[in-house]
This record gives structure tokens, C-alpha cells and sequence, in this order.
């Protein structure tokens, strides 16, 4: 995420504590797949090669101002055909800079974003990639502009939180979220993502202590909206209301779901084209855990599918 230049404020209400808030895009993570992939069932090409060129843009919610930031392999050049897009979204707990809140706010910052994700890219309809609360994000964005999106991936998503050991927690704590803007992400917090779920040995315990090291220079609180959305208002996307195709990916010991809550949720998707996929030896973030590559792998597949063929 890139630096914010709007400072957030620690006694802004709720509503207005979005000011500086930032939305990840990503296109160069999918700049290697065929943009017909989908209409012609091109299979998955190979990777592209060159310098990753990235940029930075700024969309407005009203006085919010949205910080969006795009990776590529090559700089975009006049004429060319229009790549396929990777919208990326965090979760809550990412950076002490002003950041996501309630999911209800996500929605609409996302909504705001996508008219400049299109501008820039010449994509109108974009695969999405949320992870944890970013899943929820992503999945509830999916539900109300299903025209907007490709293919989405859902990636340590939680639906009901039903015996979920850190909902659960979270639920002890949802007074001191209602009462309080802004909720701890130090140090112990930080380790504490990667410890909780009682499956430390899944990652490479200098990955926490790397990013304690850059991003705790920035402060050591969050918004509070998104623990309270988990603790107090599951669940926050209707399956039935997501059209598109769709792959959960789910650490095989991740504490903020079961995987009978998920298949729940799984099974009411009315799309026929979804995959559910439970990661080994992982937690609650596979993206640091030491089995990345077959997150890596399995998304990497999904979104490169060739388009399914209709019967009779």
C-alpha cells in the first residue's frame, strides 16, 4: 500500500474516519494470462516477462479520498490490447494508515474506485481477490454490482462464524468495538495473526517481525468497524446474490471459519462454475504462510479457466 498523505484522525466519528482510506488494485498480477482466455478457452498462456511498472491514482467518495495504487509487467502503451485485471482487497488489519472500516463504507469505497480502475485500464468487468475481511469486502461488492465482476476469489472468508474461535473472541469484545473508533494493531496484535490459530509452525515467524519493523513507524491503532461487522452483524454477503464464478480458498486450520460454515455458503452459490479448496498445513493467512505457492497456484488456475461450455 502506498504512503498516505492524509493523516487519519484519532476523534473523527465513525463515519468520516474513511478520510484517507486505500483500496489495492492490482493488474500486473494477472498480466500473464490471455485476455480471451474466458470467450475462447485459450488455456493459460506464459508468463510475461520485463520490469514491473506500477502507479498511483486517487478516487473520491464524496470528501473521502481513495488511494489506489496498479502493478503491471511493462507500462500500458497507446493502442494496445486491454489486459485482464486483478482488483485486490485487504483485509482490516493491514496498516496502522487510515484503512478500511465498516464493510457497508467498503462497499461504497470500492464503488468510487472501479469508474478509475475502467479509465485506466480500458476493463470495465475485473476479477476481484479479497482476503480475510477483505473476502467479505469483495464478496458483499460482488453481490450488489454483479456486472462488475469476472471471476472472484474468496481467500480466508468468513460467512456466518459460526464455532469460530476467533469470532468468538471477537464477539467477548464487540461493546468495547461499539464504544471506540479505533482498536490496537501493535506489536502483539501483529504476532498475534500469525500465533492465534495455534499453528505458528505454517509460517515464517520473521515475516510478522518484518512487518512490525516497517509499519508500526505509521502507529499501532486500526479502525475498529470491521471487528465489530464480524462480531456483532454476520453475515454480510447473501451466496444467492453472487452471480459470478467463484473460489473459496481456505487454510485447512484457519480460526475465523470452519469448513462447515463455508460450504454452507459454498453450496447456496448459484454459479456453477466455483471451487472450494482447503490448503494444507496453513492458517488464517495463506498469503504469508509457507504454503503461498499453492494459493498462488490454485488462484493462478481460476482465473485463467477457459470459459465453460453450455449444454443443450
Amino acid at each position: 500500500m502506498t504512503d498516505n498523505p492524509l493523516p487519519p484522525a484519532q476523534s473523527l466519528a465513525r463515519r468520516t474516519i474513511l478520510k484517507g482510506a486505500s483500496v489495492g488494485l492490482g493488474a500486473g498480477l494477472v498480466s500473464a494470462f490471455p485476455a480471451q482466455a474466458q470467450s475462447t478457452g485459450a488455456g493459460i498462456a506464459q508468463p510475461r516477462e520485463g520490469a514491473i511498472w506500477s502507479a498511483e491514482y486517487w478516487a473520491k467518495k464524496g470528501e473521502v479520498a481513495l488511494n489506489l495504487w496498479r502493478k503491471r509487467i511493462g507500462a500500458p502503451t497507446p493502442g494496445e490490447t486491454a489486459l485482464p485485471v486483478l482488483f485486490l482487497v485487504h483485509g482490516s488489519s493491514n496498516s496502522a494508515r487510515s484503512s478500511y472500516d465498516l464493510i457497508a463504507s467498503s462497499v461504497e469505497d470500492l464503488k468510487a474506485a472501479i469508474p478509475v480502475v475502467a479509465r485506466e485500464t480500458g476493463q470495465a468487468k475485473m476479477h476481484f481477490y479479497g482476503t480475510s475481511s477483505g473476502a467479505i469486502r469483495a464478496g458483499a461488492f460482488a453481490q450488489v454490482e454483479p456486472a462488475r465482476v469476472d471471476r472472484l476469489v474468496l481467500v480466508a472468508f468468513t460467512y456466518k462464524g459460526t464455532a469460530a474461535p476467533e469470532i468468538g473472541r471477537r464477539q467477548q469484545q464487540i461493546e468495547f468495538y461499539r464504544n471506540n473508533n479505533r482498536r490496537k494493531r501493535d506489536a502483539v496484535m501483529i504476532r498475534s495473526i500469525f500465533t492465534r490459530d495455534g499453528f505458528a509452525s505454517s509460517y515464517d515467524m520473521a515475516v510478522p517481525e518484518a512487518i512490525i519493523a516497517v509499519e508500526l513507524k505509521f502507529g499501532d491503532q486500526v479502525p475498529t468497524g470491521t471487528y465489530l461487522d464480524m462480531a456483532a452483524n454476520l453475515p454480510l454477503v447473501d451466496p444467492k446474490k453472487v452471480l459470478s464464478p467463484v473460489l473459496m480458498i481456505r487454510g485447512v486450520h484457519d480460526g475465523n471459519s470452519t469448513a462447515e460454515d463455508l460450504l454452507d455458503f459454498f453450496q447456496q452459490l448459484p454459479n456453477g462454475d466455483r471451487q472450494f479448496v482447503i490448503l494444507p498445513h496453513t492458517a488464517h493467512s495463506p498469503g504469508y504462510s509457507n504454503n503461498r505457492h499453492l494459493l498462488w497456484y490454485t488462484t493462478r488456475n481460476f482465473l485463467a479457466a477457459p470459459a465453460s461450455v453450455a449444454s443443450g
